[in-house]
C-alpha cells in the first residue's frame, strides 16, 4: 500500500483492532470506544476484508487472535504510537483552560494515601479536565497502558510493555497498625502470635512480609484479607488484629480515628513505588504536566505529625 492508497483507510479501524486484540469481546470494545456493538461488528468486518484474515476465531466461550492478527498488532502498534506521539506533541497545552480527561492507573495504597493532595493540586491548576482513575496493581499494570486504557500509573511494578519508562518515586517503608488500648510496642513474638489482616488484591493470604519474616524463621497468621486499605479503620478497632501497611496509608488510617501505627520490630525490605508510563505519550506536554505533579506530590516525605500516633506516642 502506498502513500495515495492510505488516502483510503479509515483510521478509526486501526483503533478498533488494537482494542479488540486486547480485549478479545466486541462488547466491551463498544463500551471501550463509546460505540454500538453492530458499529464494532461492522468494523470487524471490514477489518477482515482489509487484512484477509478471520483475526478473531471463537474459542470456546470467547475469543482469540490468530496468529496473522498478532503479528500485525506487533507491527501497528509501534506506528500508531509515533502518529499519537506526534499529534499530541502538536497541541500546546494550558492548564488553566484545558478540559482534557487524563487516564490514571493507581495502586490501591497510592489512592489512599497519596492521591488525594495530589488531586488538590491538579483541580487548583486545571479546574477543567477530567481524571479517571483506574484501579492498578503490579498484576494489571502491563496490560493497561499496553491497551491504552490508561496513560501513566503508580504502583509497586515489575515488568512493563517495551515502550514504557519508570520512574522512581519513593521507597515504601511499612507501618504495624493497631486499635488496642496496650501503650507497649510491639515484641517480634507478638507481632507473630497475634492475627493479622492484610490487602490483597487478589485475594492471597500471604506477601513480600511473609518472606521477609521467613528469613528469619518466623511466620506470622492472617485471619483476614480485605481489597482495598479503607476497610482496616474500622476492622481493626478495638481488636487484637494488626495490619502491616505502607507508611503513607497508615498516615491516612490513623487520622482522627483510635488507631495508631508504629515501627515492626523486625526488617521489612522496602519495595519501591514507582511512575510508569507510555513512551507513546512521553513528550506530550499534557501528560509531562500530570507526571510532574505525580512526581512532585508522590515522591515528598509524609508531614513530621505522621510520625507519632493520636495520643502523641511514637510509632
Amino acid at each position: 500500500m502506498n502513500r495515495n492508497d492510505l488516502r483510503r483507510l479509515d483510521m478509526n479501524l486501526l483503533v478498533i483492532f488494537e482494542a479488540l486484540m486486547f480485549e478479545k469481546n466486541l462488547t466491551r470494545v463498544a463500551e471501550k470506544l463509546f460505540m454500538g456493538q453492530p458499529a464494532v461488528s461492522a468494523a470487524l468486518g471490514r477489518l477482515r476484508d482489509l487484512f484477509d484474515d478471520p483475526l478473531l476465531i471463537r474459542h470456546g466461550r470467547g475469543m482469540e487472535p490468530t496468529p496473522r492478527a498478532l503479528a500485525i498488532l506487533q507491527e501497528l502498534q509501534p506506528a500508531m504510537d509515533t502518529i499519537s506521539g506526534a499529534v499530541s506533541r502538536a497541541k500546546a497545552f494550558d492548564p488553566s483552560t484545558s478540559c482534557d480527561v487524563f487516564r490514571i492507573g493507581l495502586s490501591d495504597d497510592a489512592e489512599f494515601g497519596l492521591f488525594p493532595p495530589l488531586l488538590s493540586q491538579l483541580r487548583e491548576e486545571a479546574p477543567g479536565i477530567i481524571v479517571v482513575v483506574r484501579r492498578a496493581n503490579f498484576l494489571l499494570m502491563s496490560s493497561l497502558l499496553a491497551s491504552g486504557e490508561i496513560s501513566v500509573g503508580v504502583s509497586y511494578t515489575t515488568d512493563l510493555p517495551a515502550n514504557a519508562k519508570r520512574k522512581k518515586l519513593r521507597d515504601i517503608p511499612c507501618k504495624v497498625l493497631r486499635g488496642d488500648k496496650r501503650p507497649e510496642p510491639l515484641t517480634l513474638d507478638e507481632y507473630c502470635s497475634r492475627p493479622h489482616a492484610m490487602v490483597s488484591f487478589s485475594g492471597d493470604l500471604s506477601g513480600n512480609i511473609d518472606l521477609d519474616l521467613a528469613r528469619i524463621g518466623r511466620a506470622r497468621k492472617v485471619v483476614l484479607a480485605v481489597p482495598q486499605f479503607s476497610g482496616l479503620r474500622a476492622l481493626l478497632a478495638g481488636t487484637e488484629l494488626i495490619a502491616t501497611v505502607p507508611d503513607y496509608a497508615a498516615c491516612a488510617l490513623v487520622e482522627g480515628c483510635a488507631l495508631r501505627a508504629e515501627d515492626p520490630p523486625f526488617e521489612i525490605n522496602a519495595a519501591e513505588l514507582s511512575m510508569v508510563w507510555s513512551g507513546v505519550h512521553d513528550n506530550d506536554p499534557a501528560e509531562r504536566w500530570l507526571r510532574s505533579r505525580i512526581a512532585t506530590h508522590m515522591s515528598q516525605p509524609l508531614p513530621a505529625a505522621a510520625s507519632t500516633d493520636p495520643a502523641g506516642a511514637h510509632r
